[in-house]
C-alpha cells in the first residue's frame, strides 16, 4: 500500500466535500469521539476550507480515493470557540495554529499518514509566521460503557511529536453521540508545542 498526501485547495476542496463529509462522519463514529454526525453539517464544515488561504487541508490517498485527511487553521479565526479555554493561558491566539482534526480510515494506519500530516500542517504553521502548535482531543473516562477492551490512546504518538497537555486548557463542545438522543457537552484537552 503506497499512500499519497496532498494539499486540497479551493475548487480540489468543493470537489472533494462529499468524500470528506463521509470520512469525518465513518472515523468521528469510532471510539474515543463517538460522533452521529450528518452529512449536511459536515459539507458545511469542510466547505469553510475553501477560499481559506490561511487554512490547510491534506488529503491522504490511496490512488483517487481519499482515505484520511487533515485540517488546519489560525487558532485566532477560532476565537469564538476557544477564548475560554485560553483565557487564563499567557499565549496570544495569534501566534498559534489549531490543527483541527486528523481522520483516516483503519486499513490505512501505521502507515505514516499521522506523522505526515502533522509535518504538512505545521510547515504551514511556520510558512504563516506562527510560533506554536495546538491541537484538541476529546476527554472520555477509563469506565466509558463504549470504551473497547482494546482501546488505546494516541498519547504516545503525540509526545514524540513533541506535544504536551496544555495545563488548565480544556474546551468544550456539544455533539450528539451514537448512544445519545440529544447532543450534550464533551469537555476536550489542548496539547501544544513550540514550532
Amino acid at each position: 500500500m503506497r499512500l499519497t498526501f496532498r494539499t486540497l485547495k479551493g475548487p480540489e476542496v468543493e470537489a472533494a466535500l462529499d468524500d470528506l463529509a463521509r470520512l469525518r462522519i465513518a472515523v468521528f463514529r469510532e471510539w474515543p469521539y463517538l460522533y452521529d454526525g450528518s452529512l449536511d453539517y459536515e459539507r458545511n464544515y469542510m466547505a469553510s476550507y475553501v477560499g481559506n488561504e490561511r487554512a490547510v487541508l491534506v488529503a491522504a490517498f490511496d490512488d483517487d480515493r481519499i482515505v484520511g485527511a487533515a485540517t488546519g487553521s489560525p487558532l485566532a479565526e477560532h476565537a469564538e470557540d476557544f477564548a475560554a479555554a485560553f483565557a487564563d493561558v499567557d499565549l496570544p491566539m495569534e501566534t498559534v495554529f489549531y490543527c483541527a482534526e486528523s481522520v483516516l480510515l483503519p486499513a490505512y494506519r501505521g502507515h505514516g499518514a499521522g506523522h505526515a500530516f502533522f509535518d504538512a500542517r505545521e510547515t504551514h504553521a511556520r510558512s504563516l509566521g506562527l510560533s506554536y502548535s495546538a491541537f484538541c482531543s476529546v476527554i472520555r473516562p477509563e469506565d466509558h460503557p463504549l470504551r473497547p477492551k482494546d482501546a488505546r490512546g494516541h498519547d504516545a504518538f503525540w509526545r514524540k511529536r513533541g506535544y504536551a497537555p496544555m495545563e488548565g486548557v480544556i474546551a468544550t463542545f456539544h455533539w450528539k453521540d451514537v448512544d445519545e438522543a440529544e447532543s450534550s457537552e464533551k469537555p476536550l484537552q489542548f496539547w501544544g508545542k513550540r514550532l
